[in-house]
């Protein structure tokens, strides 16, 4: 494994783990803090030592689905020999890209969907088979609600290192440090103790959104030092350039709408004024002022 690619393999393992820790906090992966915990379990009639394991099994599984998306990259990119250099530069221009996206530096962000978990299998399913179905759309990281893009850069980054295995690594620790999420309500053993986790938990959500963009700017860094400052500051440049072209535009588009809404109230409210003037049963001629005419005599006081 050439150095670059054991750099490439070690920052995937990093923005994978901060990616992961941060989408805990997801609608989808603070409903499993809610749904799987031991009193609510109990209160099923099962076992939460049980589910969980099989959540975690489940996440494990879909961690190596991304992996394999990662892999079946990683194969590509051996197969037809892309240079070092070239490597690089895509690796700092997905960083940079991603960076941008999550600090919404250009007034947008990478697309995602907001999809949730199917809340009926709870009932409609043994533990078993809720357990690792949610993990699984939890593990793999791109099922369910997606918290930042840095989920996107995993793949990316594990994919220009070139060794499939070593990709397919990457996914299962991302799968598996989404999965142990579920035992950290392991001593709830009562809503209000439930009630006081996610409390305590909420606070610690801004940590969490650093903890991603910290990873960000150490891989930004690192790849800068692999590709030479040069190579790396064209790359941000390129990346800063679109940024600001998309600022302007997004700036220019509110611009125009909040523009296009103040003539619309303006005309409705001028609508408005005029059928008040002209009175039930006037037409609008009648509602115009008449100019005297000729030979008519114009009373004065």
């Amino acid at each position: 494994m050439t150095s670059l690619s054991l750099l490439l393999v070690s920052l995937a393992l990093l923005v994978g783990v901060a990616a992961a820790v941060r989408s805990t906090w997801s609608p989808c992966g603070l409903s499993m803090l809610s749904t799987i915990t031991p009193f609510g379990e109990r209160a099923k009639g099962h076992r939460y030592g049980a589910t969980a394991t099989w959540f975690i099994v489940g996440a494990a599984t879909g961690g190596l689905a991304l992996g394999a998306v990662a892999a079946g990259f990683a194969a590509l990119v051996s197969v037809t020999g892309v240079t070092s250099a070239l490597t690089g530069a895509v690796a700092v221009v997905a960083t940079a890209t991603v960076l941008v996206s999550d600090t919404g530096l250009a007034g947008f962000r990478i697309p995602a969907h907001y999809r949730q978990v199917n809340e009926r299998w709870l009932d409609a399913y043994r533990p078993w088979v809720y357990g690792a179905g949610f993990g699984f759309q939890i593990g793999c990281g791109v099922a369910t609600f997606i918290t930042t893009a840095a989920v996107y850069l995993v793949v990316v980054l594990a994919g220009l290192s070139g060794r499939p295995l070593a990709a397919l690594g990457v996914g299962l620790v991302f799968g598996v440090v989404r999965g142990a999420a579920v035992t950290l309500t392991w001593r709830t053993t009562t809503p209000t103790a439930l009630l006081a986790f996610h409390q305590r938990f909420a606070a610690l959500r801004p940590w969490a959104d650093r903890g991603v963009v910290g990873s960000l700017v150490v891989t930004m860094v690192a790849l800068a030092v692999a590709v030479g400052p040069a190579a790396a500051l064209s790359c941000v440049g390129a990346v800063a350039v679109v940024t600001v072209a998309l600022r302007v535009v997004w700036h220019l588009r509110r611009v125009r709408a909040n523009a296009a809404g103040a003539a619309g109230a303006a005309g409705t409210a001028g609508s408005a004024v005029g059928a008040a003037g002209s009175g039930p049963g006037m037409d609008a001629a009648a509602a115009q002022p008449q100019s005297p005419r000729a030979g008519s005599s114009v009373a004065v006081g």
